[in-house]
């Protein structure tokens, strides 16, 4: 099990990789312009995703800077959200490389974001909740970036399966 979510923290690293280094073709009005995606944009997108990992983690871990809002504006510069970004992904890789199986089964207990109720689950579940999100908003960035005009990207992961990276789960 630990292996399973191993492959898929290197994928979410790989996938998030993608998808920023296709948003820094856009323009700054671009990465801002309001799409009608959930949360608007680019940037409300790439946003939004480090602050649930950020608010997962912190329910996980106990440590880390988390924000209060699923909107938060974490970093409206590109440059700066990329490197927060990459920290964030090595911070999650460097978590689950640390755990056991037996932590997966474990559970814990956190307050929700949104209407502020307790809830105690098992960590596996909760954890395969954080890489089935990050998919789905990934997903988002991608239909922005081909309402710009850029090219589409594959995200799959038995694409990044098949890298050098990725076979070392196969």
């Amino acid at each position: 099990m630990k292996t399973h979510f191993r492959m898929f923290a290197a994928y979410n690293q790989w996938a998030n990789t993608r998808i920023f280094d296709a948003a820094s073709e856009l323009s700054v009005e671009e990465y801002e312009r309001d799409v009608g995606a959930f949360f608007k944009s680019a940037m409300g997108t790439l946003n939004h995703l480090l602050a649930a990992d950020r608010i997962w983690l912190k329910r996980f871990t106990g440590e880390g800077d988390a924000p209060t809002a699923l909107d938060a504006i974490i970093h409206r510069d590109f440059t700066k959200l990329y490197a927060a970004r990459q920290a964030e992904d090595k911070r999650l890789l460097d978590w689950i490389n640390g755990f056991t199986d037996k932590t997966l089964s474990g559970r814990f207990t956190y307050l929700t974001v949104t209407d502020m109720r307790t809830v105690s689950q098992r960590l596996a579940p909760a954890l395969a909740h954080l890489f089935n999100h990050q998919t789905h908003h990934r997903g988002q960035v991608h239909t922005i970036l081909t309402i710009h005009g850029r090219p589409s990207l594959n995200l799959d992961l038995i694409s990044f399966q098949r890298t050098k990276e990725g076979l070392a789960f196969a």
